[in-house]
């Protein structure tokens, strides 16, 4: 109904946890828009101009608008909402715990220990988007032109080293951060040691933290 709205950041508010509704005004009229926290971080001072990507829905015959900062997001949160189970808060939490390349490469390999990272989301919910998102994300992905890193430890090892991190208290993003980092930037071997995977990501996050 809505592809996007362009128009002048009239106020952010957080409505409670991590809900935001962003006020944003086009030819004299205040839209309110249900926004990821990320995106709430992301945005520009009141006054300024944004052009926001929204997808309309109708709940409890209460008409609803979401808005994200790409088509991408955008796309993704409507396949999210297509299993069930899924409504728009577990959605907009899930791209608020992985970053959208992240998010992507997480279902499609299956990494349900990433994915029951987000608040509200099950090991059983976990399971269901990988099964029934996995190849719809992948065909999304070529029809998008959408690049997604692939480095990281080999699958027999990544598991051990993600819990290690996310007990030591990294949060999702940052792990699957930091591994990209150590494989791309570093160059780690992908069957190298489960504790080298971990030294060299935890170097990776004390050198983020120290800024």
């Amino acid at each position: 109904m809505i592809s996007y709205l362009k128009g002048i950041v009239a106020g952010i508010q957080n409505n409670s946890g991590h809900r935001y509704t962003l006020t944003l005004e086009v030819n004299s009229i205040g839209y309110d828009l249900q926004i990821p926290a990320r995106l709430a971080q992301q945005l520009p001072d009141s006054g300024n101009e944004v052009q926001i990507f929204t997808h309309y829905q109708v709940r409890e015959e209460v008409p609803l608008l979401y808005g994200f900062g790409s088509p991408g997001e955008r796309d993704v949160f409507r396949l999210l909402l297509g299993v069930s189970g899924v409504g728009a808060a577990l959605a907009i939490a899930l791209l608020d715990t992985l970053e959208l390349p992240e998010l992507v490469q997480t279902i499609i390999t299956g990494n349900i220990q990433l994915l029951i990272q987000a608040p509200g989301v099950g090991k059983k919910i976990a399971e269901r988007l990988c099964l029934e998102l996995k190849s719809k994300l992948v065909e999304w992905r070529k029809t998008a032109g959408f690049f997604v890193a692939t480095g990281g430890p080999a699958p027999g090892i990544l598991e051990e080293v993600q819990m290690t991190l996310l007990a030591l208290g990294y949060t999702a993003n940052e792990v699957s951060h930091a591994l990209h980092v150590v494989s791309e930037d570093i160059g780690l071997p992908k069957d190298a040691y489960v504790e080298e995977w971990i030294k060299q990501a935890i170097a990776h996050l004390s050198t983020e933290y120290s800024h």
